[in-house]
């Protein structure tokens, strides 16, 4: 009985060793590996280039990434730390990586005005095909939030000017629809004019930009649709 009793208090105490050894490394001691990620992570969103290389050459993967699927990329890019992107791209980082919302650093830089890193994103071989989660190539969601320097230069690229969103919604129906008819969205609807937009193409209820452009009162660009229509003629 003795025996069995001397046993138990062993096996006790060793459980209580294992538990105790689990619990501290799990909450005393530090994490090396998980405090070198986010200390790169950080850097990426603090244009800290000298911690991202640092990081880089302790081991620390470029395409690391957080718990929604944000790579150090795409940190970068939503910070427009500039200066990290380029690290990171030159590093060899996946422009093309999406995160949980189906946005990737390419996709991102041309929907918010990124235009430096969306650039560079380009000249890494971004997918201009990709797709946000609308079903929007990176022009529509730039025509949609008046980033006129980036729809100038994305029609410079082989971006379908033509392509059509989940919404039925092409780029300059989504200039017309979401614009406010106010000189940027003039300036877009007359970029995607001249690169050839075709102002025929209706929304899922055939209704083309120029009938938008009236229902909303945005005269100018009525103008700008009805000149267009009579040098196609």
């Amino acid at each position: 009985m003795s025996l069995i009793r001397l046993l138990l208090a062993v096996f006790l105490v060793l459980g209580s060793v294992t538990i105790n050894a689990s619990g501290q490394k799990r909450h005393d001691l530090p994490d090396t590996g998980q405090s070198v990620l986010q200390d790169f992570l950080a850097a990426a969103r603090t244009n800290n280039t000298e911690e991202l290389i640092a990081g880089l050459k302790s081991g620390v993967l470029v395409d690391s990434a957080e718990a929604d699927g944000r790579t150090a990329l795409m940190i970068a890019t939503h910070a427009n730390a500039i200066d990290a992107a380029r690290v990171l791209i030159d590093a060899g980082a996946d422009v093309n990586a999406k995160d949980r919302l189906q946005d990737s650093p390419y996709l991102y830089a041309g929907a918010e005005g990124r235009l430096e890193i969306l650039k560079m994103t380009v000249a890494a071989g971004a997918d201009l095909t990709a797709v946000n989660r609308y079903g929007g190539t990176a022009l529509i969601p730039a025509a949609h939030h008046g980033h006129v320097e980036v729809v100038n230069y994305l029609l410079t690229t082989e971006t379908d000017i033509d392509h059509i969103n989940f919404l039925g919604w092409t780029a300059l129906l989504e200039a017309v629809i979401l614009g406010d008819g106010g000189r940027t969205y003039r300036d877009i609807v007359d970029l995607l004019l001249q690169a050839g937009a075709d102002a025929s193409v209706g929304d899922k209820e055939g209704v083309t930009a120029i009938d938008h452009a009236r229902s909303r009162g945005q005269t100018e660009i009525v103008l700008l649709l009805e000149k267009h229509a009579e040098t196609r003629d």
